[in-house]
């Protein structure tokens, strides 16, 4: 199991490629607070984001629209100071990227509280704001499959890409983010199938969250690692880690290791 030491280095957005192209998968975990922050560091967790979710599992939200740049700001400042080691990703909130210069706005904001990555959902329109915020020096994860800021044209929280045309429109939108410049790319609750397919495609490395096993990494939310009530319907994809972890630390190291190894997510935590 992997216990962190003072000469860690920390995680920088080229090292990324690199560990996809080693075939190292990446742990990615969501994370509100120093102190959380610091389990994750001391943990190895290589990824920590300041999520949108936020809004559900923190303030009692029914979605993420509800959540402001403000509120991500001060989310992020406070992991910053608990995160050392871990590469810091922030959200872009709902229409915090509706153009490009808002985008910029929110972006330099969120780098300045300590993020070094910024992830925004979607394709389309938001081609053109990941290629203006990457040209000015902004690294940029997108987000595809499932997107919860979507949730209320979506009419809920489908899995996305099932048949062969909404897959194919998944497939070309990841080609795309990654061609405008993303960095990184987080499938949601997509078939693995596809998520492999799209894995294949790209150079740059994919994160998984109810997209299968074969995904460059994986990412979770901490409540729903935790086993804790969010007041939501528990996803198909979410594994209680804290009842064999023994404790928040050993959850969170579980996590990590069955990632790294290959035992989470299993088939009964995928879509087919």
């Amino acid at each position: 199991m992997y216990a962190a030491t003072a000469n860690d280095k920390p995680w920088t957005v080229p090292a990324l490629a690199d560990a996809k192209r080693d075939g190292r998968k990446l742990v990615m975990l969501t994370c509100y607070d120093a102190g959380f922050a610091r389990t994750m560091d001391a943990a190895g967790v290589d990824l920590i984001l300041v999520g949108d979710s936020l809004g559900m599992v923190s303030q009692g939200h029914d979605s993420t629209l509800p959540v402001t740049v403000d509120d991500v700001v001060y989310h992020t400042r406070c992991v910053a100071k608990g995160a050392r080691r871990p590469l810091l990703v922030a959200d872009l909130p709902f229409l915090a990227d509706a153009t490009p210069e808002r985008a910029l706005d929110a972006s330099m904001r969120l780098l300045q509280a300590g993020a070094a990555m910024v992830k925004l959902e979607g394709a389309g329109h938001k081609l053109e704001v990941i290629r203006f915020l990457v040209e000015r020096e902004i690294p940029v994860c997108a987000h595809l499959g499932l997107t919860p800021q979507s949730v209320l044209r979506l009419g809920g929280y489908k899995v996305q890409g099932r048949d062969d045309s909404a897959a194919a429109k998944v497939r070309e939108d990841a080609r795309a983010v990654a061609e405008a410049g993303a960095a990184m790319l987080v499938l949601e609750c997509v078939p693995t199938a596809l998520a492999a397919a799209i894995t294949g495609d790209l150079a740059i490395p994919t994160i998984g969250i109810g997209a299968g096993p074969q995904c460059d990494g994986q990412v979770l939310v901490l409540h729903d690692l935790l086993g804790l009530n969010s007041g939501h319907r528990r996803p198909k994809f979410v594994k209680d880690f804290l009842a064999e972890g023994g404790s928040i630390a050993g959850a969170v190291q579980a996590f990590a290791e069955a990632v790294r190894t290959g035992q989470f997510p299993a088939a009964e935590h995928s879509y087919a």
